[in-house]
Parts: structure tokens; sequence; C-alpha cells
């Protein structure tokens, strides 16, 4: 999912609240550990047939080439100025996601979840609200798209335990929008014909210039490893 901002929180002073896998901690680094460890990838495009359809469940745990998936997902979605990332953005047929993502309170939330599952909200408290959303699959665009101002995710952990992240705001709709990825949908698709054209549109004409932002960013990293 890309920033409301198009800024990466390497801009930005640390907030002392932060939650980190869905738990608070008291100090956390600008940059992510796994950024660092990590080594960005190419991401995906619209149009690319892996961003169209079910990504596989994670049925192992605990192995070094899923921390290093994981590794890899966060320096990519640093260096595409990003807040939120799905592993088939990354072109890995895998139900995961990474995000890195501040509320509308504020609060910054961190983490990886595989398997995700939304919960279904209770029909009373169901709320949607419209807002721009943009992704980095979609570069340089952004439509209105309603979204659950709540919402809860069920999964596991990179080491299989089991994951439950809660969000509002901001933050309720990058799981969303990344849970729409590992589901083979994407944020055009929730829109009307015309929006969809206007989105693809507002691509063609940034794409490029995106792309050259990214790989600049890319080359200024030093290598993980």
């Amino acid at each position: 999912m890309a920033s409301r901002t198009r800024h990466n929180h390497a801009d930005q002073d640390p907030d002392p609240r932060v939650r980190v896998l869905g738990e608070p901690v008291e100090s956390y680094p600008v940059l992510p550990p796994e950024t660092a460890r990590g080594n960005p990838r190419r991401i995906t495009v619209v149009g690319e047939p892996i961003l169209h359809r079910p990504c596989q469940p994670i049925t192992e745990f605990g192995t070094p080439e899923l921390a290093a998936l994981i590794d890899d997902m966060f320096a990519s979605m640093y260096v595409a100025e990003g807040v939120g990332l799905a592993a088939n953005q990354i072109d890995v047929d895998t139900s995961l996601f990474v995000y890195d993502c501040t509320d509308d309170d504020g609060v910054r939330h961190v983490g990886h979840i595989a398997n995700p599952v939304l919960e279904d909200p209770d029909p009373a408290e169901r709320r949607l609200v419209r807002s721009d959303e943009g992704c980095l699959s979609v570069p340089g665009a952004s439509q209105e798209v309603a979204r659950l101002d709540r919402a809860v995710v069920r999964g596991q952990d990179q080491t299989g335990a089991p994951l439950r992240l809660e969000g509002t705001g901001y933050f309720a709709r990058c799981l969303q929008h990344e849970t729409d990825h590992l589901n083979g949908s994407l944020y055009i698709d929730r829109l009307s014909s015309r929006g969809r054209r206007k989105a693809l549109k507002e691509m063609e004409e940034v794409r490029d210039e995106i792309f050259a932002r990214r790989a600049e960013r890319a080359a200024a990293r030093q290598p993980a490893g």
C-alpha cells in the first residue's frame, strides 16, 4: 500500500507509541531491523498474473527462507516508499504481508502476518469510510475507496504462533488492502469502470518517474549480508 504522504518513516522522528506484531513497545528504531537485513526486489505491476490470483498458504514456519523473505519484503517496501507490501507484490506466491503504518491517532504499527483472514464485523458496528487509496503495484495513482473504519485480521507470525492484528482508520485500511492482495484483488478492482480507467491513466503518466526513483533508492542502499 502506498503512503499517504509518499514519505517513508526514515524521514520522520521516532514515535514512542509503537506496536510491533500488535503488542506495544517502549522504543523502536526509525527503520525496522528487517529493512537493513533485506535486499529490495522489483515490485510487480497491475496486469501481472501473480497479482490476480489467490496466494498459496504458508505451511512451514520458522525457516531461514521465510525470515529472509520477510527481510526482503521490508527492504522492498522501504525502497518503494510504502506502508504495506504483500508477497505477490515481489512476485512470490505466498500468503504473507508486511507493514509499517501509522494510524489516524499517530500510533505506528510494524510487523508481518502470514495467512491473514479478516474477521467479519458486527453488523451493528460496521461503518464504511471513503478515502484516497494508492498501491505500489499501481504506482502514482490514487482513488477514493470505501473501507471499514475498523479491521481485525487473524493469522500467524513467522514462527507459526497465532497472531491477531486490530486497526482503525488508516491502519485498518492497510490491513484490508494487503489482505485483498493475498486474495488476488487490487484496490482498483473495487472501483467503477470509470474510476479504474482513471487510475490506470494516472499510473501511465508517472510510472517511469516512480520506477526511476525506486531504482535510485535501491542503488543508494548498502547491500545486505
